[in-house]
Protein backbone atom coordinates (compact mmCIF):
# COMPACT_ATOMS: atom_id res chain seq x y z
CA UNK A 1 0.00 0.00 0.00
CA UNK A 2 1.09 3.58 -0.49
CA UNK A 3 0.86 6.02 2.41
CA UNK A 4 -2.62 7.25 1.46
CA UNK A 5 -4.09 3.74 1.18
CA UNK A 6 -2.48 2.65 4.44
CA UNK A 7 -3.69 5.76 6.28
CA UNK A 8 -7.27 5.11 5.19
CA UNK A 9 -7.05 1.42 6.08
CA UNK A 10 -5.84 2.30 9.58
CA UNK A 11 -8.39 5.07 10.12
CA UNK A 12 -11.18 2.66 9.21
CA UNK A 13 -10.23 0.37 12.12
CA UNK A 14 -11.82 1.75 15.28
CA UNK A 15 -9.19 1.94 18.02
CA UNK A 16 -10.47 4.24 20.75
CA UNK A 17 -8.23 3.97 23.82
CA UNK A 18 -8.52 0.52 25.49
CA UNK A 19 -9.80 -0.97 22.22
CA UNK A 20 -6.58 -1.06 20.21
CA UNK A 21 -6.53 -4.84 19.68
CA UNK A 22 -7.83 -4.90 16.11
CA UNK A 23 -5.50 -2.20 14.80
CA UNK A 24 -2.62 -3.79 16.69
CA UNK A 25 -3.33 -7.14 15.05
CA UNK A 26 -3.51 -5.46 11.63
CA UNK A 27 -0.16 -3.74 12.13
CA UNK A 28 1.47 -6.88 13.53
CA UNK A 29 0.38 -8.86 10.46
CA UNK A 30 1.52 -6.09 8.11
CA UNK A 31 4.92 -5.68 9.76
CA UNK A 32 5.47 -9.44 10.14
CA UNK A 33 5.04 -9.79 6.39
CA UNK A 34 7.34 -6.82 5.75
CA UNK A 35 9.96 -8.21 8.13
CA UNK A 36 9.78 -11.67 6.50
CA UNK A 37 10.52 -10.13 3.10
CA UNK A 38 13.41 -8.01 4.33
CA UNK A 39 15.25 -9.91 7.06
CA UNK A 40 13.59 -8.22 10.03
CA UNK A 41 11.58 -9.28 13.05
CA UNK A 42 8.18 -8.18 14.37
CA UNK A 43 6.57 -8.89 17.73
CA UNK A 44 3.70 -8.01 20.04
CA UNK A 45 4.92 -6.53 23.33
CA UNK A 46 2.33 -7.16 26.09
CA UNK A 47 1.10 -4.11 28.03
CA UNK A 48 -1.83 -5.50 30.04
CA UNK A 49 -4.62 -8.03 29.56
CA UNK A 50 -5.80 -7.80 25.95
CA UNK A 51 -3.53 -4.87 25.02
CA UNK A 52 -0.11 -4.88 23.35
CA UNK A 53 2.40 -2.66 21.57
CA UNK A 54 3.78 -3.61 18.16
CA UNK A 55 7.53 -3.53 17.55
CA UNK A 56 9.47 -4.33 14.38
CA UNK A 57 13.22 -4.09 13.89
CA UNK A 58 15.86 -4.62 11.28
CA UNK A 59 19.19 -5.39 12.88
CA UNK A 60 20.03 -3.72 16.20
CA UNK A 61 17.96 -0.52 16.14
CA UNK A 62 19.99 2.66 16.55
CA UNK A 63 16.93 4.83 15.80
CA UNK A 64 13.29 3.93 16.42
CA UNK A 65 10.25 5.58 14.82
CA UNK A 66 7.33 5.54 17.24
CA UNK A 67 3.78 6.83 17.67
CA UNK A 68 0.47 5.63 19.14
CA UNK A 69 -2.31 3.43 17.81
CA UNK A 70 -5.18 4.68 19.98
CA UNK A 71 -7.54 7.54 19.16
CA UNK A 72 -10.07 9.66 21.03
CA UNK A 73 -13.84 9.21 20.62
CA UNK A 74 -16.03 9.41 18.68
CA UNK A 75 -14.99 7.10 15.85
CA UNK A 76 -15.81 8.09 12.28
CA UNK A 77 -14.43 6.42 9.13
CA UNK A 78 -12.17 7.81 6.45
CA UNK A 79 -12.90 9.70 3.28
CA UNK A 80 -10.68 11.67 0.94
CA UNK A 81 -10.57 14.30 -1.73
CA UNK A 82 -7.73 15.23 -4.05
CA UNK A 83 -5.62 16.85 -1.29
CA UNK A 84 -6.82 15.56 2.09
CA UNK A 85 -7.72 12.45 4.11
CA UNK A 86 -10.45 12.87 6.74
CA UNK A 87 -11.39 10.60 9.64
CA UNK A 88 -10.66 9.82 13.28
CA UNK A 89 -6.93 9.39 13.66
CA UNK A 90 -6.10 10.86 10.25
CA UNK A 91 -3.47 13.11 11.80
CA UNK A 92 -3.42 11.78 15.40
CA UNK A 93 -1.79 9.45 14.68
CA UNK A 94 -2.66 6.91 11.99
CA UNK A 95 -1.36 9.02 9.14
CA UNK A 96 1.87 9.21 11.12
CA UNK A 97 1.97 5.40 11.45
CA UNK A 98 1.54 5.11 7.68
CA UNK A 99 4.31 7.64 7.03
CA UNK A 100 6.66 5.83 9.41
CA UNK A 101 5.98 2.51 7.70
CA UNK A 102 6.50 4.22 4.33
CA UNK A 103 9.86 5.52 5.58
CA UNK A 104 10.80 2.02 6.73
CA UNK A 105 9.97 0.58 3.31
CA UNK A 106 12.01 3.33 1.66
CA UNK A 107 14.99 2.65 3.94
CA UNK A 108 14.77 -1.10 3.39
CA UNK A 109 14.78 -0.52 -0.35
CA UNK A 110 18.09 1.29 0.11
CA UNK A 111 19.54 -1.58 2.14
CA UNK A 112 19.23 0.05 5.59
CA UNK A 113 19.05 -2.41 8.50
CA UNK A 114 19.63 -0.61 11.84
CA UNK A 115 16.30 0.91 12.82
CA UNK A 116 12.95 -0.02 14.33
CA UNK A 117 9.23 0.81 14.41
CA UNK A 118 7.32 0.96 17.71
CA UNK A 119 3.56 1.56 17.86
CA UNK A 120 2.06 1.86 21.34
CA UNK A 121 -1.33 1.85 23.04
CA UNK A 122 -2.87 4.30 25.45
CA UNK A 123 -1.23 7.63 24.64
CA UNK A 124 -4.55 9.47 24.64
CA UNK A 125 -5.34 8.42 28.22
CA UNK A 126 -2.32 7.54 30.36
CA UNK A 127 0.60 6.47 28.13
CA UNK A 128 0.25 2.86 29.31
CA UNK A 129 2.00 1.54 26.20
CA UNK A 130 4.94 3.91 26.46
CA UNK A 131 5.43 3.12 30.15
CA UNK A 132 5.41 -0.60 29.32
CA UNK A 133 7.88 -0.10 26.47
CA UNK A 134 10.18 1.86 28.78
CA UNK A 135 10.52 -1.29 30.86
CA UNK A 136 11.52 -3.32 27.77
CA UNK A 137 14.09 -1.22 25.96
CA UNK A 138 15.58 -2.72 22.82
CA UNK A 139 18.80 -0.70 22.86
CA UNK A 140 17.73 2.14 20.57
CA UNK A 141 19.81 5.33 20.95
CA UNK A 142 17.31 7.72 19.32
CA UNK A 143 13.51 7.87 19.46
CA UNK A 144 11.64 9.77 16.73
CA UNK A 145 8.19 10.28 18.27
CA UNK A 146 5.33 11.15 15.94
CA UNK A 147 2.62 13.70 16.75
CA UNK A 148 1.02 16.29 14.44
CA UNK A 149 3.51 19.18 14.26
CA UNK A 150 3.00 20.07 10.56
CA UNK A 151 6.33 18.33 9.82
CA UNK A 152 8.25 20.75 12.03
CA UNK A 153 10.66 19.51 14.67
CA UNK A 154 9.33 20.45 18.12
CA UNK A 155 11.87 22.03 20.46
CA UNK A 156 9.64 21.49 23.47
CA UNK A 157 6.21 20.47 24.69
CA UNK A 158 4.17 21.48 27.72
CA UNK A 159 3.48 19.09 30.55
CA UNK A 160 0.17 18.35 32.25
CA UNK A 161 -1.20 18.26 35.77
CA UNK A 162 -4.72 16.82 36.02
CA UNK A 163 -7.03 16.80 39.03
CA UNK A 164 -10.47 15.64 40.05
CA UNK A 165 -11.99 18.19 42.41
CA UNK A 166 -14.66 16.56 44.61
CA UNK A 167 -16.94 18.45 47.01
CA UNK A 168 -19.30 16.95 49.57
CA UNK A 169 -22.32 18.43 51.34
CA UNK A 170 -25.62 17.47 52.94
CA UNK A 171 -28.95 17.02 51.18
CA UNK A 172 -32.00 19.04 52.20
CA UNK A 173 -35.24 20.34 50.71
CA UNK A 174 -34.37 23.40 48.62
CA UNK A 175 -37.10 25.39 50.37
CA UNK A 176 -35.01 25.07 53.55
CA UNK A 177 -31.39 25.44 52.33
CA UNK A 178 -30.25 26.27 55.86
CA UNK A 179 -30.87 22.62 56.77
CA UNK A 180 -28.41 21.39 54.12
CA UNK A 181 -24.94 22.09 52.84
CA UNK A 182 -24.46 22.67 49.13
CA UNK A 183 -21.63 20.68 47.57
CA UNK A 184 -22.05 22.70 44.37
CA UNK A 185 -21.48 25.97 46.20
CA UNK A 186 -18.30 24.52 47.69
CA UNK A 187 -17.14 23.29 44.31
CA UNK A 188 -17.79 26.65 42.64
CA UNK A 189 -15.86 28.44 45.37
CA UNK A 190 -12.95 26.03 44.95
CA UNK A 191 -12.93 26.40 41.16
CA UNK A 192 -13.07 30.18 41.46
CA UNK A 193 -10.00 30.10 43.70
CA UNK A 194 -8.23 27.70 41.31
CA UNK A 195 -8.93 30.03 38.37
CA UNK A 196 -7.13 32.80 40.26
CA UNK A 197 -3.89 30.80 40.59
CA UNK A 198 -1.14 32.73 38.75
CA UNK A 199 0.45 30.50 36.11
CA UNK A 200 4.12 30.91 35.19
CA UNK A 201 5.50 31.53 31.73
CA UNK A 202 8.56 30.22 29.91
CA UNK A 203 10.51 31.97 27.12
CA UNK A 204 10.36 28.84 24.93
CA UNK A 205 7.12 27.10 25.95
CA UNK A 206 4.98 30.20 26.56
CA UNK A 207 2.47 30.55 29.39
CA UNK A 208 0.90 27.79 31.44
CA UNK A 209 -2.85 27.36 31.04
CA UNK A 210 -5.82 25.88 32.92
CA UNK A 211 -8.88 24.11 31.52
CA UNK A 212 -11.94 23.13 33.58
CA UNK A 213 -12.95 20.19 31.42
CA UNK A 214 -15.95 18.61 33.15
CA UNK A 215 -18.33 19.58 35.94
CA UNK A 216 -21.23 17.59 37.40
CA UNK A 217 -23.21 17.14 40.58
CA UNK A 218 -26.49 17.42 42.40
CA UNK A 219 -29.69 15.40 42.46
CA UNK A 220 -32.55 17.64 41.33
CA UNK A 221 -33.40 21.35 41.15
CA UNK A 222 -35.35 21.15 44.40
CA UNK A 223 -32.66 19.29 46.39
CA UNK A 224 -29.67 20.89 48.08
CA UNK A 225 -26.79 18.92 46.47
CA UNK A 226 -24.70 16.59 48.58
CA UNK A 227 -22.02 15.96 45.94
CA UNK A 228 -20.32 17.74 43.04
CA UNK A 229 -17.14 17.20 41.09
CA UNK A 230 -15.05 18.64 38.30
CA UNK A 231 -12.03 17.58 36.25
CA UNK A 232 -9.37 20.17 35.53
CA UNK A 233 -6.07 20.18 33.66
CA UNK A 234 -3.12 22.51 33.84
CA UNK A 235 -0.65 22.73 30.96
CA UNK A 236 2.76 23.05 32.60
CA UNK A 237 5.77 25.05 31.46
CA UNK A 238 7.73 24.67 34.71
CA UNK A 239 7.89 22.59 37.89
CA UNK A 240 4.49 21.33 39.06
CA UNK A 241 5.07 21.65 42.81
CA UNK A 242 4.12 25.36 43.18
CA UNK A 243 0.84 24.69 41.36
CA UNK A 244 0.18 21.64 43.54
CA UNK A 245 0.54 23.81 46.64
CA UNK A 246 -1.70 26.50 45.15
CA UNK A 247 -4.41 23.91 44.38
CA UNK A 248 -4.16 22.58 47.93
CA UNK A 249 -4.71 26.05 49.35
CA UNK A 250 -7.53 26.83 46.89
CA UNK A 251 -9.49 23.71 47.83
CA UNK A 252 -8.71 23.62 51.55
CA UNK A 253 -11.95 23.53 53.56
CA UNK A 254 -14.02 23.43 50.35
CA UNK A 255 -13.26 20.28 48.38
CA UNK A 256 -10.86 17.40 47.90
CA UNK A 257 -8.19 17.73 45.18
CA UNK A 258 -7.30 14.28 43.81
CA UNK A 259 -4.27 14.31 41.50
CA UNK A 260 -4.97 12.07 38.51
CA UNK A 261 -1.91 12.56 36.31
CA UNK A 262 1.29 14.57 36.13
CA UNK A 263 3.58 14.78 33.09
CA UNK A 264 6.54 17.18 33.07
CA UNK A 265 7.26 19.72 30.36
CA UNK A 266 10.11 18.67 28.08
CA UNK A 267 12.79 20.47 26.08
CA UNK A 268 14.01 18.83 22.88
CA UNK A 269 16.84 19.26 20.41
CA UNK A 270 16.76 20.30 16.79
CA UNK A 271 18.38 18.37 13.97
CA UNK A 272 20.14 19.70 10.89
CA UNK A 273 18.09 22.23 8.92
CA UNK A 274 14.59 20.97 9.79
CA UNK A 275 12.15 23.80 10.57
CA UNK A 276 11.18 23.98 14.25
CA UNK A 277 8.17 24.73 16.43
CA UNK A 278 7.00 24.52 20.06
CA UNK A 279 3.84 22.61 20.98
CA UNK A 280 1.41 22.99 23.88
CA UNK A 281 0.25 19.38 23.98
CA UNK A 282 1.72 16.45 25.91
CA UNK A 283 3.23 13.33 24.33
CA UNK A 284 4.51 9.86 25.24
CA UNK A 285 8.08 11.17 25.43
CA UNK A 286 8.16 11.68 29.23
CA UNK A 287 6.75 8.16 29.74
CA UNK A 288 9.60 6.66 27.69
CA UNK A 289 12.00 8.37 30.14
CA UNK A 290 14.92 8.04 27.74
CA UNK A 291 14.72 4.23 27.69
CA UNK A 292 14.51 4.22 23.88
CA UNK A 293 17.10 6.94 23.39
CA UNK A 294 17.28 10.69 22.89
CA UNK A 295 13.83 11.87 21.77
CA UNK A 296 12.77 13.96 18.78
CA UNK A 297 9.19 15.03 18.06
CA UNK A 298 7.78 15.54 14.56
CA UNK A 299 4.87 14.48 12.37
CA UNK A 300 2.47 15.46 9.59
CA UNK A 301 -0.86 17.16 10.28
CA UNK A 302 -2.07 19.96 12.54
CA UNK A 303 -2.89 19.53 16.22
CA UNK A 304 -5.62 22.14 15.72
CA UNK A 305 -7.85 19.58 13.99
CA UNK A 306 -6.88 16.59 16.13
CA UNK A 307 -9.61 15.54 18.61
CA UNK A 308 -12.25 17.34 16.49
CA UNK A 309 -14.97 16.20 14.12
CA UNK A 310 -12.98 17.83 11.31
CA UNK A 311 -9.83 15.75 11.85
CA UNK A 312 -7.83 15.53 8.63
CA UNK A 313 -4.34 15.36 7.20
CA UNK A 314 -2.80 16.66 4.01
CA UNK A 315 -1.68 13.97 1.56
CA UNK A 316 1.27 16.19 0.66
CA UNK A 317 2.40 16.28 4.29
CA UNK A 318 2.10 12.50 4.57
CA UNK A 319 4.46 11.99 1.62
CA UNK A 320 6.78 14.69 2.95
CA UNK A 321 6.88 12.90 6.30
CA UNK A 322 7.98 9.65 4.64
CA UNK A 323 11.03 11.47 3.30
CA UNK A 324 11.65 13.39 6.55
CA UNK A 325 11.54 10.26 8.71
CA UNK A 326 13.83 8.37 6.35
CA UNK A 327 16.34 11.24 6.33
CA UNK A 328 16.25 11.51 10.12
CA UNK A 329 16.90 7.80 10.55
CA UNK A 330 19.84 7.92 8.15
CA UNK A 331 21.27 11.00 9.87
CA UNK A 332 20.89 9.61 13.41
CA UNK A 333 22.19 6.14 12.60
CA UNK A 334 25.21 7.70 10.93
CA UNK A 335 25.93 9.56 14.18
CA UNK A 336 25.05 6.81 16.64
CA UNK A 337 25.75 3.63 14.74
Amino acid sequence: MNVVELTRALVDIESITNNEGQVGAYLLEYLTALAARSGGFAEAMPVEQGRFNVFARWGAPVATLSTHMDVVPPFFPSREDDETIYGRGACDAKGIIASMIGAAELLLGEGKRDFGLLFVVGEERNSAGAYAAARESRGSRYLINGEPTENKLALGSKGTLRYEIAAHGRMAHSAYPELGESAIDKLLDALDAIRRIPLPGDPVLGRGTLNIGTIAGGRAPNVVPDEARAEIMFRLVSDADPIREAVRLATEGRAEAIEAMAVPAVRLNGLDDLPTTVVAFTTDIPAFAGAWGEPFLIGPGSIHVAHTLEEKVSKRQLFEAVDIYARMVKRLTAVGG
